[in-house]
């Protein structure tokens, strides 16, 4: 087999959707030999924020000598970026010996309960983390978390980021409801740690810590700010950061948040695995995740902002880092959403910053179409020169000229803006990889 005959395969495996339960991925893991009883993990869950925080505690973690593993979702340009040991991108030759290792388990599923994509990759990152003796696993769900393939697991901490309205379809139309899917991580007897700051959300996820007796630290109050560097002198008001966090290279106040959040689970489980200040501070600052507000710099002194805010509430903070940390005077904006996001307000959020817009379609077919986008944009900005385009290579070359472009609503769209920007590899057939239609019947 080939490593193109292997995303083939795992392309395919998109017919069989996403089914919302356990039951398949306790089966596979099984057959694969239940590598998950062999390893150690953090599991994270949360609307947004996921990512970066599982790139600050990989970074923590390897910064103090452990062999970690990262498992996270989706792709920006290849699959391989989803399964990293010591964030190297696994190998294409693994990948291959994986899917090859896994195929005759597949055969011993009936006919109607074929595991799908997520829960096949969920095993194979299992195996892989397994084979490769790691000492920590950063765990990201996928899709909520009760019944998230990823849930197999018991980890040492459970993690929630923050809660926002994103795939209600699936996870429920109430900020309590999609509360109760990203608390469905919480074990009992596992401490839980969340920066959700939301009341809605945050009564359901404590009491889901009460009724499972876990301790749960809440890094939005002053005692758990303290408790994340309980060290730390901390004169002044709750708001007050840690030192650490200054030499944070991830741009936005959100991230200083996500990074308040990493440290206090470090510092929860610092009986279990010791950490020291310098490889915490050494683990933030060189902390890396592409695609959220990351800034790219042309040699013509042109700068293009990639970041991936696809839903209402990553809108709100691109706009708020627009506003404090970039201070543009003006800037033009190149917007592609999928269609099943709340993209009217994505447009009411980003577009009365911008001086020019131009509307793509995301490479997918779940894309909005780029006309609709404009004219919610030019209801939102009537003053911007605003455009429809073909492509997101269309826009980037109308752009050309401008001193500041922001490229965003999609990650899917970033990783598109990657690869035509020459940063990352062309794997743009991969990319279809995260394209996947849920089964609601499964629930």
């Amino acid at each position: 087999m080939t490593y193109a005959a292997a995303v083939q395969f795992l392309y395919e495996l998109r017919l069989f959707g996403a089914k919302f339960g356990l039951e398949n991925t306790f089966k596979l893991a099984a057959l694969a030999g239940n590598p998950q009883n062999r390893l150690r993990f953090i599991h994270v869950a949360g609307t947004n924020g996921k990512g970066s925080t599982c790139a600050m505690l990989e970074s923590i973690y390897r910064a103090s000598g452990l062999r970690t593993g990262l498992f996270t979702s989706p792709h920006l340009v290849s699959f391989r970026e989803r399964i990293q040991l010591n964030r190297q991108l696994i190998s294409e030759d693994e990948v291959v010996r994986l899917v090859e290792g896994l195929q005759p388990l597949l055969k011993q599923f009936p006919a109607g309960h074929h595991p799908t994509f997520f829960e096949v990759v969920t095993v194979m990152a299992l195996r892989f983390f397994a084979e490769q003796k790691c000492d920590l696993v950063i765990w990201e769900t996928g899709l909520g978390g009760r019944l998230d393939a990823t849930n197999i697991v018991t980890p040492l901490a459970s993690v929630i980021t923050n809660i926002a309205f994103d795939h209600e379809q699936w996870l429920g139309d109430t900020l309590g409801k999609i509360a109760a899917e990203k608390a469905g991580i919480i074990k009992p007897g596992v401490p839980a740690i969340t920066s959700a700051a939301g009341p809605e959300a945050l009564a359901v996820i404590e009491e889901t810590a009460r009724r499972k007796n876990v301790p749960l630290t809440n890094v939005n109050s002053w005692e758990g700010r303290r408790a994340a560097v309980p060290n730390q002198n901390w004169p002044g008001s709750p708001t007050r950061r840690p030192s650490q966090i200054e030499k944070l290279p991830l741009t936005g106040e959100h991230q200083r948040t996500n990074a308040v959040l990493a440290l206090a689970t470090v510092e929860v489980l610092q009986g279990k695995i010791p950490v020291s200040k310098e490889a915490i501070q050494t683990g933030l600052s060189k902390v890396d995740w592409p695609g959220r507000l990351q800034l790219v710099t042309r040699p013509s002194g042109r700068k293009i902002l990639l970041d991936g805010a696809h839903n209402a509430a990553g809108a709100k903070v691109l706009r708020a880092a627009l506003e404090k940390d970039f201070q543009s005077p003006e800037h033009t904006l190149i917007l592609g959403v999928f269609q099943d996001k709340d993209w009217r307000h994505i447009c009411k959020t980003l577009a009365p910053q911008a001086a020019r817009i131009f509307t793509v379609p995301v490479s997918s077919e779940r894309s909005a179409d780029a006309h609709e986008l404009a004219a919610a944009c030019r209801e939102a900005n009537p003053a911007a020169l605003i455009a429809a385009c073909g492509s997101l290579r269309e826009a980037l070359e109308k752009a050309a000229d401008d001193d500041f472009v922001v490229v965003t609503g999609s990650l899917h769209l970033v990783g598109e803006a990657l690869e035509l920007a020459g940063l990352s590899p062309a794997h743009g057939g991969e990319r279809a990889l995260n394209e996947w239609t849920a089964s609601t019947s499964a629930r």
